[in-house]
């Protein structure tokens, strides 16, 4: 199975006009682990005394799942997360030529240097070391190579490959994960950002690929667009790839309520997963074929999420949803009112901009019948 590690904690944080507190901090990785992450990105050490005390009672908690900080590849953050009893870091270096230019002067020695200092380190005090490959997605593939050996050969166990600023296509990921697989030096990670809306798919091309797992953030946040989303890659791991996962409907839409109520953000009614209009049919052939076969126009069940399939009536509406809702109200709908109030439910929905509820569909149905 593919390796999940959400970094909502650290990534997601880092989102603008986002901060968590303790409290959400230990409530969001409690319900991260009860969902099935296998690791957890709990912060940056580095950061100050507040978040490594932070970091400590996250790890109290004794969860299911590895956690692990992210650190810049120097010592002193090292250090930082080591002092917090950390067992597992992410050491993050540049890997594109902007960045090794704005952080280390342009100079590819001195990054490799500094790795082979760091990783070294950690590896000596038992720490399992991932290699952040900051910005790899605009590096020179050799380069990475010439990292993945250094590291392998200082004891580190994996590296991330990061599509910092979301620029990668699913093909050109593919490619690019497929030949740095096939070094066979390192395991890969994956980790997509969505400035172009392709860091879902960008992860799993990744996974095709070779790679053995990816990060994710509840609801994708982070950074600018964000990062592949939890809930979306674990449904698609799910259903598209056939892994075997329990899913818990309430406990997932606890974390998501969670998370974008810490990060004061308010989840769009489409958004997949989890948006609360994507089980609402409206379009008549759609409703029509839905009342006949739940699978017609869903590719997984509603309460699969902890949702609830619903039929609005509303502009696009046909005769059979009409009638689907009378019926539950006790009502044996004649087929010429239906015909009549079609029309009628279009006229007043596209006035108002709203749907119908359903006293007003009977108040309706009432009038026409005595016509």
């Amino acid at each position: 199975m593919a390796l999940i590690n959400d970094t909502t904690l650290r990534d997601g944080e880092q989102a603008p006009y986002v901060a968590f507190n303790t409290e959400e901090k230990l409530r969001i990785a409690t319900l991260l682990d009860a969902c099935g992450a296998d690791e957890l990105e709990v912060g940056i050490a580095a950061m100050g005394v507040k978040e490594r005390e932070d970091i400590r009672e996250l790890l109290a908690l004794g969860l299911n799942a590895r956690m692990m900080t992210w650190n810049r590849m120097k010592m002193d953050d090292l250090e930082a997360s080591i002092s917090c009893g950390i067992k597992a870091v992410d050491l993050s270096i540049p890997i594109s030529d902007i960045l090794i230019d704005v952080k280390f002067g342009g100079s590819k020695l001195k990054v490799l240097s500094d790795l082979e200092h760091v990783v070294s380190a950690a590896v000596r005090e038992g720490i399992f070391v991932c290699i952040g490959g900051e910005d790899s997605s605009r590096g020179n593939t050799d380069f990475i190579k010439d990292v993945m050996e250094l590291a392998r050969e200082c004891g580190a166990s994996r590296f991330r490959y990061c599509d910092t600023v979301g620029i990668m296509t699913p093909t050109q990921t593919f490619n690019v994960i497929k030949t740095l697989c096939d070094y066979n030096l390192l395991p890969i990670e994956m980790h997509t950002h969505n400035d172009f809306g392709l860091a879902n798919a960008n992860a799993l091309s990744g996974i095709d690929a070779g790679a053995i797992g990816m990060n994710t953030t509840v609801i994708g946040l982070g950074e600018r667009a964000g990062n592949a989303s939890f809930e979306q890659i674990l449904m698609a791991l799910k259903h598209l790839y056939g892994e075997v996962r329990t899913i818990d409907p309430l406990l997932i839409r606890e974390l998501v309520a969670a998370v974008a109520s810490a990060a004061n953000i308010t989840l769009a009614t489409n958004a997949p997963i989890v948006g609360e209009r994507i089980f609402a049919h409206e379009s008549g052939i759609h409703a029509s074929g839905m009342m006949k076969n739940s699978h017609a126009y869903e590719p997984f069940e509603a309460e699969e999420v902890g949702s609830i399939r619903a039929y609005p009536i509303g502009k696009h509406s046909g005769s059979a949803t009409i009638r689907y809702h009378l019926t539950r109200m006790g009502i044996s709908a004649d087929n010429g009112i239906l015909h009549d109030m079609l029309p009628k439910i279009r006229e007043i929905v596209t006035s108002r901009k709203r749907v119908l509820d359903t006293l007003e569909l009977k108040s309706l149905y009432q009038d026409l019948a005595c016509i």
